[in-house]
Parts: structure tokens; C-alpha cells; sequence
């Protein structure tokens, strides 16, 4: 008997504990000591069966794992053991030859085009006229299958003019390169933690609420702004690591180049 719920380990009983929890610690066990990362665990049917319980009481207790990370939905695969978590990069390199580099499999949804006046911020960050319109791309990341990242960005028209005529579902700075000679050479970044509102959390398919590390990157060229682009990526498979030292940084020049939100 587990003496911090009174079941069996391997059992779900009645008892003074919920279901659900008993079936909870039930997975975690098995995750934590026995399923490597991005193993899939069995189906809220075949776990209905074998621990004699409802099928809501077994969402109940995945839903749990899936909020504290321990396991991840893919929709239309199943559920599965977190991955462990990837180190957001803080250098200039596109998330396609980032995904390549860790031997993942990119692939790229177009989740919408506009033209249209960007709010006052990234009109500044871009430098553009009053009331011009600059292209708005919005795109949906995914690695082996796995949605990851929501970008949202804003390009400047001079600069990449027929954006939207490219093919957008790969690399972008390859087609920046390409077709505008054009090579990212500066950014600045401002990095903050945010809640999953309810459309970014149905294209990443995870709950609204979900944590999330979003980057917002302004980036130039030969110090003419292209790009302004905020993306969103799964809190349970990004985590952030920094080296620090006690030089004193020179954050006036932030602020001029729109690099905070």
C-alpha cells in the first residue's frame, strides 16, 4: 500500500483519495521511472480498462501530467512522455536549420497574410510613415509533427516587396537571402513569459493557459530594419539559458530601436 493515498501502487481503489489523483501518481510513477522521453503512453481507453475506471477520470488525471509537463498531446497521435526540453537559441538562425541542427524534422503552416498598419510600436521599430502598411505573416512552427512555436511578424514593404508571393511554408531568411539579398545581420530581442491565450493555445494544441516563453526580435540588415516578429513557444519543451558576467550593459539603446513591448 502507498501510505500517502492509501491504494495500491498499481491500483486504483475507493478510498479516501479521488480517482483521478490515485491514477495520476499512478502515471507519473511510470513516467518518471520507466517511459524515456517522447514514448507514447497507452490510450485513455486501454487505461480506462486495465485501472477499472472512467475515461474521465483517466483525462482528468493526463489533463494534470499534461499541465506540470510530464506529458504532451499531439493531435490526432495520441499522448506522450515530454521531450526534453530544447534551449531556445539566442543567435540569428532560422527555426528550420535550427530544427535540421538537432535532426528534427521542420515543416511550416501559413496561418494567415495581411497588409495592413501595424500598431505604433512596430511602426517605430521599422520605421515606417504614419498610417504606412507593412506585410503581416503569422505561421505555425512544428518539428517531427510537434507544433512548437506561433510567430507573428511584421515585415517592412520596401524591403521585401511580394513577400507573399514566396513560398512561405519553409525557411524565410533563406528566401530573405535568396530573393532580396538579404541577410540578417543585427537584433534586438526582449524575452517574458506569457499565458497561452485561446487561439495560440488551439494552433499548439495544448489548454488556454499553458505557460509560454515569447521572444519578440527586431531584426535588420546593414542597420535598415526588416523584420519585427514576436513568437510564442511551448513552455514544457523550450527552457532559456544564459551566461552572465558582471559587465554592466548599455540598455539605453533598447528602448531606440523598439526592442521593448
Amino acid at each position: 500500500m502507498d501510505p500517502t493515498t492509501g491504494a495500491s501502487v498499481d491500483r486504483v481503489v475507493e478510498g479516501p483519495t479521488p480517482k483521478h489523483a490515485q491514477l495520476r501518481e499512478i502515471l507519473r510513477r511510470s513516467v518518471e521511472r520507466e517511459l524515456p522521453p517522447g514514448s507514447p503512453i497507452p490510450s485513455e481507453r486501454e487505461l480506462a480498462e486495465r485501472y477499472d475506471v472512467s475515461r474521465l477520470t483517466v483525462r482528468s488525471a493526463i489533463g494534470k501530467l499534461v499541465e506540470e509537463g510530464l506529458l504532451s498531446r499531439v493531435r490526432g497521435k495520441g499522448t506522450f512522455t515530454a521531450s526534453r526540453r530544447m534551449e531556445l537559441q539566442l543567435y540569428l538562425m532560422s527555426f528550420t536549420d535550427d530544427m535540421r541542427r538537432r535532426g528534427l524534422s521542420p515543416t511550416t503552416e501559413v496561418v494567415g497574410t495581411t497588409m495592413e498598419v501595424p500598431p505604433g510600436p512596430t511602426a517605430t521599430a521599422l520605421r515606417l510613415d504614419e498610417g504606412e502598411a507593412a506585410y503581416r505573416l503569422r505561421r505555425l512552427r512544428r518539428a517531427d509533427g510537434v507544433p512548437l512555436a506561433v510567430e507573428r511578424g511584421w515585415y517592412h514593404p520596401a524591403r521585401v516587396p511580394g513577400l507573399f508571393d514566396l513560398d512561405l511554408t519553409g525557411s524565410l531568411y533563406a528566401h530573405l537571402a535568396a530573393t532580396y539579398d538579404i541577410r540578417l545581420d543585427h537584433a534586438w530581442q526582449t524575452v517574458w513569459a506569457e499565458s497561452a491565450d485561446k487561439e495560440t493555445a488551439s494552433l499548439l494544441g495544448i489548454r488556454t493557459g499553458s505557460p509560454l516563453l515569447v521572444f519578440r526580435r527586431v531584426s535588420s540588415v546593414r542597420g535598415e530594419p526588416v523584420e519585427d516578429m514576436t513568437s510564442w513557444y511551448r513552455g514544457d519543451h523550450y527552457q532559456l539559458t544564459m551566461q552572465l558576467d558582471r559587465s554592466t550593459p548599455d540598455s539605453g539603446h533598447l528602448a531606440k530601436h523598439g526592442g521593448t513591448r
